[in-house]
């Protein structure tokens, strides 16, 4: 057997996520790899650590790149804050509310959950209830860009709400950074984790994270090791903190880092607050024109997230068939619903590179074309 080269077809990603990633970023992935201990590299992560600050609007020192999808930045944020006993209130709409549940107990937590409906924003009253119940409670989990479900909750709300009972807040913005308000030290978000292959654009396969001087402390008081090697700050911030010479602890998947650091560089070139109002108005074309072809959409509009769109599948229409032919006759990938919602619901994605009026008129020509 003799196997060639892998070429992938040209796609257009309006899935949710990842989703398109730009030749800026793939030329800048493909520039030559160097060590990862190499000072020309120390200073680009130097950069990327800033880029990220920005991003995040926040100054915290404790802001850098997992070397892992968002999935590994979650678990980041639960391993070294949740300690054997604490006792967590977590906060599901959705599907990934649901694995916030999951690292909880895997820490040796104790989850308390604070359900909504999916496709709901998080009820605030829902969780001060939860808070009051349970006045030994050390931290608050949600959710503030539901992937599942495309609905967006009330994040400086919730993190008050934490704070006023004593407790810190872990966020969820996977696929809500750099396309809809966010701001971590004004809403004084304690950790929060997000992806680098959603409304970034860069390929999957990084999370940035970031952590308050309250998370910092908490976590270098703890009485008991974190439980992941790998992802204990404690020793991570050897690499990504300090100044000059930088402790060895893993090979960094350097050439990625080059693509997350140019999908940065285009947001600030672009202007965070430019690229929020781009999200939200590509969302209200894309709205119009699926609401003319008679199709609904899932959240309630104060709750939509711009940047992913799910909404409900026409009645008598095949789910899987349609995606299908999207996918071999126009190249265009939608996503499909997950988990309560799997075969009602499709996933429109609007994310960073790939909002845009081109891939709104092919998504809508090509749904008429099929449906």
């Amino acid at each position: 057997m003799s196997i060639s080269s892998f070429n992938p077809p040209r796609r257009t990603l309006m899935g949710p996520g990842p989703s398109d990633v730009s030749q800026r970023v793939l030329d800048a992935m493909a520039r030559p790899t160097v060590g990862h201990l190499d000072p020309t590299f120390i200073g680009m992560m130097d950069e990327v650590k800033s880029l990220l600050q920005y991003v995040f609007q926040t100054t915290n020192e404790l802001t850098f790149a997992v070397s892992a999808p968002g999935s590994a930045g979650m678990e980041c944020c639960f391993a070294n804050l949740v300690e054997p006993g604490d006792k967590v209130i977590v906060c599901q709409n959705g599907v990934f509310g649901g694995r916030m549940k999951e690292n909880v107990e895997r820490c040796g937590g104790t989850a308390v959950m604070v359900q909504d409906d999916w496709g709901c924003a998080v009820d605030p009253e829902k969780l001060e209830q939860a808070l009051q119940q349970h006045p030994d409670a050390v931290l608050v989990a949600f959710v503030h860009a539901e992937t599942s479900t495309g609905a967006q909750s009330d994040a400086k709300t919730l993190v008050e709400l934490a704070h006023k009972h004593g407790c810190l807040a872990i966020v969820d913005a996977v696929t809500s950074l750099a396309g809809t308000p966010l701001k971590v030290d004004e809403w004084q978000i304690d950790a929060i984790y997000s992806g680098s292959q959603k409304c970034l654009s860069a390929s999957p396969g990084l999370s940035p994270v970031s952590f308050s001087p309250r998370a910092a402390e908490k976590i270098s008081n703890r009485q008991s090791k974190v439980q992941s090697w790998f992802l204990d700050l404690n020793l991570v911030m050897g690499y990504w903190g300090g100044e000059g010479k930088r402790a060895y602890h893993h090979t960094a998947p350097v050439n990625c880092l080059y693509g997350l650091h140019e999908s940065l560089v285009i947001v600030q070139e672009e202007g965070l607050e430019n690229a929020w109002a781009r999200h939200q108005q590509n969302h209200l074309i894309l709205r119009d024109g699926l609401e003319q072809m008679g199709i609904s959409f899932l959240v309630a509009e104060q709750d939509r997230l711009p940047q992913l769109n799910t909404v409900f599948i026409p009645d008598g229409v095949d789910d899987a068939a349609v995606r299908t032919r999207l996918l071999n006759d126009f190249n265009l990938e939608i996503g499909a619903g997950l988990g309560a919602l799997a075969g009602k619901v499709w996933r429109i994605g609007l994310m960073g590179h790939a909002s845009n009026q081109r891939n709104i008129d092919l998504c809508l020509s090509s749904l008429r074309a099929v449906i």
